[in-house]
């Protein structure tokens, strides 16, 4: 099986040096990137990795290494330099200040009507580059992080015992679902819901499924407005205040720590929770680690149909992990193309392989059974070979239409159902139109208007307000700034437009 695997991983990179190298010139380019291996010197000379990345692409890499703890810092000495600026950049924080300004002040080139031509590098979710753009350009091309990531995990074997085998399909399915892990948990000390104080995940994975947007939402005439204006969101809030009133949430939810949330679970005392998925395949490999669990009593879930037939998934995030970009210090466009088919070419299975998992033989193996692994022995030699050769290369990795490494790699079911929700769900992620945008007001007084709403969110959940309250702390909060910010990021959009 190995050396069938060996085989077709060879036939695939040769295809792809034939159709990458022969059209491109040998090409020097300077990177920066973050380096998690400060303790260890990266070999350049007769590196295998590199040597095979020149090789397939024609492109020689100069790598400029910054320790990760301090690249924010040099990130913006660099940018304030622009005579000593590196081609590409990987710049950590996509939305900071300084990344903004320097684009908009022309430290990097416009990409936005070039990415069509490189075939991996627009396949990529039109979301999540959206994400990115300043002003309504793009600069850079994204590193992915995985977006589908919230949902619904439970526990299948306490469901089973209630008499629900199916997994839910439907809001509907999801209510009777919560409902009966709601009795089991009355007669076992015990509550449905695993909800603690961080809410943020819980109330926009049940509203956004009801119908709501996640943030920000456009209605029909093209305008921004706040997502609890929408009625969807007041359904999902419903839906939870619901469940706690019948018990189905621990009513100390709201002093309970993020840290505990993992053993509320592992403890017995909650059977489902609103939260990312690859939290579902831990816990259960967790279970069978530490209770001997043989089968699996996890279950996850990506989206429920909705009452208006929709499945629709809030995303934890907004798709990405900073961004690559090139800058000015390349000085024509037709450099630039080169530049950008080097990284369509680090999206493709021979790329992403070299990238992130180096050569086989010498920074990962493959044992019989056909799996990859980074060290055949634990000889400590081994491992400092890996990290010489192939060292912190996987910083240059995009991903932007998911990770194309040949599947050599062991997985659970669980683990490789969540890696499929990565490539089939995407589709059903709702953004946030704002993400890009710009306002003021919530440069200023963001988290304060954020931290009103969730308070009276988490109120009227738990009983403590009823709905005329919930409309009363809107209203605060469109006075004490939500009104300004809605009006800013209102006339920032219509300007993308």
């Amino acid at each position: 099986m190995k050396k069938l695997l060996s085989m077709l991983l060879a036939l695939v990179m040769l295809m792809s040096v034939t159709s990458f190298a022969a059209a491109e010139e040998p090409l020097t380019v300077t990177v920066m990137l973050p380096d998690f291996y400060t303790d260890v010197d990266f070999v350049v000379e007769g590196n295998p990795v590199l040597e095979a990345i020149e090789a397939a692409t024609g492109v020689k890499l100069d790598i400029q290494w910054i320790a990760n703890s301090s690249y924010g810092d040099q990130t913006s000495y660099t940018l304030a330099d622009p005579a000593n600026m590196p081609m590409v950049m990987v710049l950590t924080g996509a939305r900071d200040p300084i990344v903004v300004n320097s684009a908009r002040q022309g430290a990097f080139w416009d990409i936005t009507d070039m990415l069509a031509d490189y075939p991996n590098l627009s396949a990529g979710p039109e979301g999540v580059y959206n994400n990115i753009k300043i002003d309504g350009r793009l600069y850079g091309i994204f590193r992915s992080r995985a977006q589908a990531r919230g949902g619904i995990y439970y526990r299948t074997d306490i469901a089973a015992e209630m008499g629900i085998t199916e997994e839910p399909k439907t809001i509907e399915d999801l209510t009777a679902l919560a409902m009966a892990l709601t009795e089991y948990g009355k007669a076992h000390d015990a509550y449905a819901l695993n909800m603690v104080k961080y809410v943020a995940g819980t109330i926009g994975i049940i509203t956004v499924a009801h119908g709501a947007p996640y943030n920000w939402g456009v209605n029909e005439a093209g305008e921004i407005y706040p997502a609890h204006e929408d009625p969807h969101f007041l359904e999902g809030l419903n839906w939870l205040r619901d469940l706690y009133a019948a018990g189905g949430i621990d009513p100390d939810f709201m002093t309970i720590e993020f840290g505990e949330w993992d053993k509320i679970e592992r403890n017995d005392k909650a059977f489902m929770r609103f939260d990312c998925l690859d939290n579902c395949y831990r816990q259960q490999e967790w279970f069978e680690t530490n209770k001997g669990v043989t089968d699996t009593v996890w279950a996850m879930v990506s989206s429920v149909t909705n009452a208006q037939g929709e499945n629709r998934i809030w995303p934890q995030n907004a798709g990405y992990s900073g961004e690559i970009v090139i800058t000015k210090a390349v000085k024509d466009e037709a450099t630039v193309r080169k530049i950008l088919a080097f990284l369509d070419w680090c999206n493709t299975p021979e790329g992403c392989t070299l990238i992130n998992w180096g050569v086989d033989g010498q920074t990962f193996w493959v044992r019989e059974d056909g799996f990859r692994y980074t060290n055949p022995t634990d000889d400590a030699d081994m491992s400092l070979q890996v990290q010489q050769f192939q060292h912190s290369l996987n910083q240059l990795g995009t991903n932007v239409a998911g990770d194309k490494t040949p599947y050599l790699q062991q997985k659970t079911a669980l683990r490789m159902e969540y890696d499929a929700y990565q490539l089939t769900e995407l589709d059903k992620i709702i953004n946030d139109p704002c993400h890009a945008l710009t306002s003021e007001t919530n440069t200023m007084m963001g988290t304060t208007l954020s931290q009103m709403l969730e308070d009276a969110h988490v109120q009227y959940i738990a009983g403590l307000i009823d709905e005329d309250g919930l409309r009363a702390a809107w209203a605060e909060w469109s006075a004490m700034g939500g009104e300004a910010m809605t009006a800013e990021y209102n006339a920032a959009y219509q300007a993308t437009k």
